[in-house]
């Protein structure tokens, strides 16, 4: 089917999951906040709702206006289920930061990082309603929550997840995703993954690569271990798709950070294993002058890096991950 316009797409105040039609896809427009000229802010939600009951998983993205691959992902996704086989539900907010996305900003309009304000309040600033309504209208219907990140501007990402690996549900969904890198990392930091799981929904947060492009190795990716978790709750019927290579597990990860300014280079690949002592980056002065070379503090394993070459005090070097 070609859809052309919006025409046909009804427009809500609230996801209700058990009013969908069974056995059928939907797409629905949610009205979420109003911006300065009274004008609705709409979220696009598509709801597969199975011919046979069973749990919901819900499937985020662009939270951050900029990370553009979690959006494919769940547009393949849909395109690719069938329906009348499925035992429960499977939502998708391909795009719940609207207004950063449309300026193809990262924050919120207001400054604010909308993925460490959750669960926000509901008399709030502007950017804590918009996450509180998110909460509240949309989220409250999941039993499990897949939220799709990439980097930042400016670096890059390994295929990798976040995830509290002490839940046994949560470990199975990470591993499910056959990720490059699993960080055990606990939910307490504002995070959408973190309110999820203070109100008993297993979540966790992949990184499918960079910003502000399509990338499609890692949509790839992200899609097939999808599919896996769905099939591993039974909501999907199918075979679980197996890593080609087993995720490093890391028990904990940080940035390294520069303290002078000047122009950076980082030395290391994404996935790359780093030893104690070892050169991770050379920073030079405008005239081209190497003023500092930075050390790995231990041994670990390249998460993310910086590939901008600017880099003011402060600046982030690379994501390290141990062990």
């Amino acid at each position: 089917m070609v859809h052309t316009d919006f025409q046909d797409i009804p427009f809500i105040d609230e996801l209700l999951v058990d009013q969908a039609p069974t056995g059928q896809i939907s797409r629905y427009w949610l009205k979420l906040v109003r911006d300065g000229m009274g004008v609705p802010v709409h979220l696009p939600i598509i709801v597969a709702k199975g011919g046979k009951p069973g749990k919901t998983m819900g499937i985020t993205a662009a939270v951050h206006g900029n990370e553009l691959n979690g959006i494919s992902v769940i547009q393949r996704l849909f395109r690719e289920l069938n329906v009348s086989e499925m035992s429960g539900n499977v939502v998708g907010v391909p795009v719940v930061n609207v207004p950063s996305f449309l300026r193809k900003k990262r924050r919120f309009p207001d400054g604010t990082d909308l993925n460490h304000i959750m669960p926000g309040k509901f008399n709030g600033n502007v950017s804590q309603v918009y996450a509180h309504r998110l909460i509240e209208r949309i989220i409250n219907q999941f039993d499990y929550l897949i939220d799709l990140h990439t980097a930042s501007n400016g670096r890059v990402n390994s295929y990798y997840i976040r995830a509290d690996m002490s839940a046994p549900t949560v470990k199975s969904m990470a591993t499910l995703q056959n990720p490059q890198i699993i960080v055990h990392n606990p939910p307490n930091d504002g995070t959408l993954r973190g309110t999820a799981a203070e109100m008993g929904i297993p979540a966790i947060t992949l990184e499918v690569g960079d910003p502000n492009l399509f990338q499609k190795g890692m949509i790839r990716d992200g899609l097939t271990g999808i599919h896996n978790v769905l099939v591993d709750l039974e909501i999907t019927p199918g075979e679980i798709e197996g890593p080609d290579e087993a995720s490093v597990v890391c028990q904990r990860s940080y940035w390294i950070y520069t303290d002078t300014g000047g122009f950076l280079t980082v030395h290391p690949k994404v996935t790359e294993e780093v030893e104690e002592g070892q050169t991770i980056a050379t920073l030079r002065n405008v005239f081209g002058d190497v003023m500092k070379e930075y050390l790995a503090p231990e041994d670990g394993i390249v998460i993310g890096k910086s590939t901008s070459p600017v880099n003011q005090t402060g600046g982030r070097i690379l994501h390290l991950g141990i062990r």
